[in-house]
């Protein structure tokens, strides 16, 4: 017999929607990036609608994302595009993703759109971010190469900028998330059970009380903790470092003499498997920066069991994709050192019950903002959008009626339209981390 679904290790990332209108038109588009990427797009509009608003994640697909249909019945289209790595931590290179972006918002301009605004849930929050900044600068001014050394062809590309900016659970980053969650007992990278126990968060002896009694740690544990996780990314940034370093150089002696293994050496893969992602103490302390939160992460109600299965963030990666995206110390997809680009009208929803963006995170990322006109809110409701208690309304719904009024105070909208099944559902759900 099978476990009730709201008991399962993953729980909880799935959140139902309301009907789109009955007048919604839907339209596929396929688009070339500025570098020859194909990446595709989903554009769904009612009558009328003047603008619209675009959902982006680096590594999700927002097609049915449950915002959708609450958009079209305020009377904005909606864009929902996919990167060129979507469900693909592997290859997931941030400054790729940006000319992803880009392509897309190009496409918008091209439609004659009068107001383009921008809403990233969660990891979406920072890729918006990262691309206001890059947009917003001449472009011989933008970043010539990432992190690992790729040229990232920015100069050479149309980076449309948008009218309005809305985020809504947005986390520090992926690499920064990464850095709060990764496990710094973690003593031998090829062995996924190696541990030092007086770094082991789900160890009784430092404080972990079997679920769902709420841990207590220590401020003495949780600082060597904290330091012992910069120590663990910076010996894997190293770790990456070297395999960029071993193929550049097979690189260039291929340029220089064509041999046939050079051209081998530069082209072999080295992939990094990083084991125990999901031991971020605060998931299983409720007292570390408090909020609405239920117990857990947002890969389960169980993270001292997760943390030592398949999911989690970063598990398998290029060195590429490793210092772009996933490492707290070397990716530029950092929303605090991106947001102070970000001066267009600004709509912050923090959610309170939010598992990856803690209060703490949402007071400085919603700070650094350069807009002038920034609004910044809190709605009851979890990570993914789903209620904080059962019976309540959802995040989704309650975040959904604020950028309702948002929107419809700075963009023209069409008429509202009415939901004519009020509380029906689809099988539209909303996924991102």
């Amino acid at each position: 017999m099978s476990a009730p679904a709201d008991s399962r290790l993953g729980a909880g990332r799935t959140v139902r929607a309301d009907p789109r209108p009955d007048t919604t038109t839907t339209t596929v588009h396929e688009l070339t990036t500025a570098d020859g990427a194909r990446v595709s797009g989903v554009l769904a509009t009612v009558p009328g609608a003047r603008t619209v608003v675009c959902l982006m994640h680096p590594r999700a697909d927002l097609t049915h994302h449950p915002l959708v249909p609450v958009l079209l019945h305020h009377g904005a289209a909606v864009w929902t595009q996919g990167t060129r790595s979507v469900n693909n931590d592997l290859t997931l290179v941030h400054e790729q993703a940006l000319l992803d972006v880009a392509a897309g918002l190009t496409h918008l301009r091209e439609r004659g759109y009068s107001s383009i605004v921008t809403l990233g849930h969660s990891g979406g929050g920072t890729l918006y971010a990262y691309y206001a900044e890059q947009a917003g600068l001449d472009p011989a001014a933008r970043a010539a190469t990432g992190p690992a050394g790729r040229p990232t062809g920015f100069a050479d590309a149309v980076m449309p900028q948008a009218d309005g900016a809305i985020f809504l659970a947005p986390h520090p980053g992926q690499g920064r998330l990464l850095l709060g969650c990764i496990d710094p007992s973690v003593t031998d990278e090829s062995d996924p059970l190696s541990v030092d126990p007086e770094l082991d968060a789900f160890d009784a002896r430092n404080g972990f009380a079997d679920p769902p009694a709420s841990s207590a740690f220590d401020g003495e544990f949780l600082a060597r903790y904290r330091r012992a996780q910069v120590d663990r990314v910076a010996r894997i940034d190293a770790m990456a470092r070297e395999y960029v370093t071993e193929a550049a150089a097979a690189r260039a002696r291929y340029e220089a003499g064509h041999d046939a293994a050079d051209r081998r050496r530069s082209l072999a893969p080295r992939i990094l498997t990083v084991f125990r992602t999901d031991a971020d103490p605060r998931t299983v302390d409720l007292s570390l920066d408090p909020n609405d939160r239920p117990y857990g992460s947002v890969f389960g109600r169980r993270p001292d069991l997760t943390n030592s299965g398949l999911v989690g963030f970063g598990r398998l990666t290029t060195p590429e994709a490793w210092l772009s995206t996933w490492s707290g110390l070397s990716s530029r997809a950092d929303f605090v050192r991106c947001a102070p680009a970000v001066t267009v009208p600004s709509l912050f929803v923090e959610l309170t019950g939010d598992q990856a963006a803690f209060p703490d995170d949402s007071r400085r990322m919603s700070a650094a903002l350069g807009s002038a006109d920034r609004t910044v809110v809190r709605v009851r409701g979890t990570h993914f959008g789903g209620p904080v208690a059962p019976g309540e309304p959802t995040g989704n719904a309650l975040a959904g009626q604020l950028i309702g009024e948002w929107l419809g105070a700075r963009h023209p909208l069409a008429p509202a339209v009415p939901r004519t099944r009020a509380g029906a559902c689809t099988n539209e759900t909303g996924r991102s981390s």
